[in-house]
C-alpha cells in the first residue's frame, strides 16, 4: 500500500513531498557517496542529492529509504548495510537521510525519470556540486557522520 505521496506544508512554512516524511539513502563505499542529480522537472530539480521519497505510514524509516533508492538507482538491497539515520526535523514534517555502506558489488542505475545521473562522489568534493537545498542546509552535519564512517 502506497500512502505516502502528497504534499505536506510543515510548521517551518514550507512545502514538502511526503505524507508520513520523507527518507533517503545516503550510501557511502570507501571515501565516495553515492548521490543522484535529479532531473529538472521535479521539485527543486537540476541539483544533486541522495535519492529518496515519501515515506509510507506502514514503513520504517530504513525500508522506506532503501525502497526508494531502489527504485530511482536499481541498486541490489541485500547488498545494503544501514548504519545511522540524521533526521532533519520541521515540527510536523520530517526527512531521515538512512547512512549505509555499500556492499563492492553494488552498481547504481539510472532507472527512472526523476534521476538525471546518479555517480559516485568523493565525499571530500560534495559541495563542489549544486546541492539540494536541503541537503546543502543539513550537509555539515551529515558530513560529521560522513567523516565517521569512512576513518
Amino acid at each position: 500500500m502506497r500512502d505516502g505521496d502528497g504534499w505536506v506544508e510543515c510548521d517551518c512554512g514550507n512545502r514538502h513531498w511526503g505524507k508520513h516524511g520523507a527518507a533517503g539513502l545516503l550510501l557511502i563505499r570507501d571515501q565516495h557517496l553515492l548521490l543522484q542529480h535529479r532531473a529538472p522537472w521535479v521539485h527543486n530539480g537540476d541539483t544533486w542529492g541522495v535519492p529518496g521519497g515519501a515515506r509510507d505510514s506502514h514503513e520504517t524509516i530504513i525500508e522506506a529509504a532503501v525502497r526508494e533508492a531502489v527504485e530511482e538507482t536499481g541498486i541490489d538491497a541485500t547488498l545494503v548495510k544501514p548504519l545511522t539515520t540524521f533526521s532533519d526535523l520541521h515540527g510536523n514534517w520530517r526527512y531521515d537521510t538512512v547512512l549505509a555502506t555499500a556492499a563492492i558489488g553494488l552498481e547504481p542505475h539510472n532507472l527512472n525519470d526523476e534521476s538525471h545521473e546518479v555517480r559516485w562522489v568523493n565525499w571530500q568534493e560534495v559541495t563542489q556540486l549544486d546541492l539540494h537545498p536541503s541537503f546543502a542546509k543539513t550537509w555539515p552535519q551529515i558530513e560529521t557522520l560522513v567523516i565517521q564512517l569512512v576513518n
